[in-house]
């Protein structure tokens, strides 16, 4: 068997506990800095980087959303709710221009989420995630979880990441095959780089 050098290994710790620290937090409590720690990077987007879309760290990219899939305004005899996204007080400096709709559909085929913004970063990456309570609350509070206490990655949970294009839009779309019913009742969007600070959220009026 190869040893390994000790200062490969240190290295290799060292890389590991930087990834964990750049995706903790999402700005709830101490269980969904612990939960967002272990989401896995997979890149949707409606910019020319969507050719990183593939799998990384095991975590397959249409789990995070997909640009080009059919939106969930447009899914036939789905129970759909529409939402506006509104800019949070802790959202970074210079993000007073953030707006857009999120849309939330029902079927028998399960859920699909739909996110579309306007006064991103250009080529900045940005995350969304279904939340348990409404904007008004701790700002959306934690994550929705289909198994509450169960895995926080997908497709326990409902992730969108995508990359702003050259003119700080983007749009994607996300599937999972269960219902979330009127459980999810809101919508976070938070910058990648920055996961405490919660960019903006949308209420789901069911």
């Amino acid at each position: 068997m190869r040893r390994v050098p000790s200062r490969t290994r240190l290295a290799v710790a060292c890389a590991t506990a930087a990834t964990a620290a750049l995706l903790a937090g999402c700005g709830g409590d101490s269980a969904e800095s612990a939960s967002s720690s272990e989401d896995r990077t997979a890149t949707a987007s409606s910019s020319p980087h969507s050719g990183h879309s593939g799998d990384m760290d095991g975590m397959d990219g249409a789990a995070m959303g997909d640009p080009s899939a059919t939106p969930a305004n447009r899914l036939p005899d789905a129970e759909l709710v529409e939402a506006t996204l509104e800019p949070l007080d802790t959202r970074p400096p210079g993000m007073d221009d953030v707006a857009g709709t999120a849309w939330l559909a029902q079927s028998t085929e399960g859920t699909t989420v739909t996110v579309s913004l306007t006064g991103l970063e250009p080529g900045e990456a940005y995350m969304a995630h279904l939340h348990e309570r409404s904007c008004s609350t701790d700002n959306g509070g934690d994550h929705f979880q289909f198994e509450k206490g169960g895995a926080t990655t997908p497709p326990n949970e409902v992730h969108l990441m995508f990359t702003a294009d050259e003119s700080g839009a983007a749009t994607t779309t996300v599937n999972n095959a269960r219902r979330t019913g009127d459980d999810a009742v809101a919508l976070v969007v938070h910058p990648h780089a920055a996961m405490d600070n919660r960019l903006a959220c949308a209420d789901f009026e069911f």
